[in-house]
């Protein structure tokens, strides 16, 4: 266990130097635009597809978890606003105390506070805010409810289409992300041998996050269990893909067996990384997380055999 705690604390410390914080800004920047484009091109179909989708789940279940998403989303807003006007009221007075080099690593930082500090909030007046949302969408026909509903599930659709891109740069990038990883704590030189396993169960994987994603969206209605389910399908999606990674690019002799040994480990960094998802601009950096995380762990297992 103490390795896989060490690899988590060594992966955030990576993940906001400049070296990660380039790739997380290039291949970010490129692939959210992409789905964005690709989302205003077919948003009509998008939204269609998922009016259908709603109108086979039963109204109580719409409306509970309708009010759920709207205090998900207001929760959301308020966390960027925060950040936003941290930025454009004390921006040049944080340049003043800190270097070019480390501001990026300080926005994400304030990113993470602006997130915890409503999710206090939350946590104390969530019920509170839940409950009135919950009245709001009593009130509303249930027309309007349907397609608010719809707009919603239609951004969930082209948020996981990004964290599935991402996900699958990363993978393809991987030798050159983690060989400054490699330089700085192993002083070693990483080559990548076996790309196409990845990019194998990569796609597998992929192909059963989506089926399953259909198969259980039902309960992604359901408070408490939506977040459980969400959370799974993450894990699942990258488990098979950083482990993989990490193992070719810490050992050439990749020995499949090491994963099957150490499948708690997996699933418990890959539900770390997981949770970065759950919060826009943080998700671009889940991927690099991940891969960074489960190449410290294998390095130094298999360096302490």
């Amino acid at each position: 266990m103490k390795y896989v705690m060490k690899s988590l604390m060594v992966a955030f410390k990576e993940i906001i130097t400049w070296d990660i914080i380039k790739y997380v800004l290039l291949i970010g920047t490129i692939v959210t635009a992409f789905w964005i484009g690709v989302g205003f091109l077919i948003w009509d179909y998008i939204v269609l597809l998922s009016s259908h989708i709603v109108e086979l789940v039963p109204f109580s279940m719409i409306r509970s978890n309708g009010a759920w998403m709207l205090s998900s989303f207001l929760w959301l807003q308020l966390v960027l606003v925060t950040f936003a006007l941290i930025h454009a009221f004390f921006g040049n007075l944080i340049l003043q105390y800190v270097s070019k080099e480390r501001y990026s690593s300080f926005s994400i930082l304030i990113l993470i506070l602006s997130a915890l500090l409503w999710g206090i909030v939350w946590f104390f007046e969530g019920d509170y805010i839940y409950s009135e949302f919950l009245k709001l969408l009593t009130w509303l026909p249930f027309e309007t409810l349907e397609k608010g509903i719809a707009f919603l599930i239609g951004y969930y659709i082209i948020y996981n289409a990004i964290i599935i891109t991402m996900l699958f740069v990363t993978s393809i990038l991987s030798e050159p992300i983690i060989s400054s990883i490699a330089k700085k704590h192993f002083n070693m030189e990483v080559v990548r041998d076996n790309l196409f396993i990845s990019i194998k169960y990569t796609l597998k994987n992929t192909l059963i996050f989506i089926l399953a994603s259909i198969i259980l969206f039902p309960l992604l209605f359901v408070p408490i269990i939506n977040l459980i389910i969400q959370i799974l399908l993450w894990v699942w999606l990258i488990k098979d893909t950083i482990s993989i990674d990490a193992l070719s690019l810490a050992n050439k002799q990749m020995d499949l067996n090491l994963i099957k040994e150490k499948r708690a480990a997996i699933w418990f960094i890959s539900f770390v990384t997981a949770l970065f998802n759950f919060i826009p601009i943080l998700n671009l950096f889940s991927p690099f997380f991940g891969e960074i995380a489960m190449f410290y762990y294998f390095k130094s297992i298999i360096n302490n055999k």
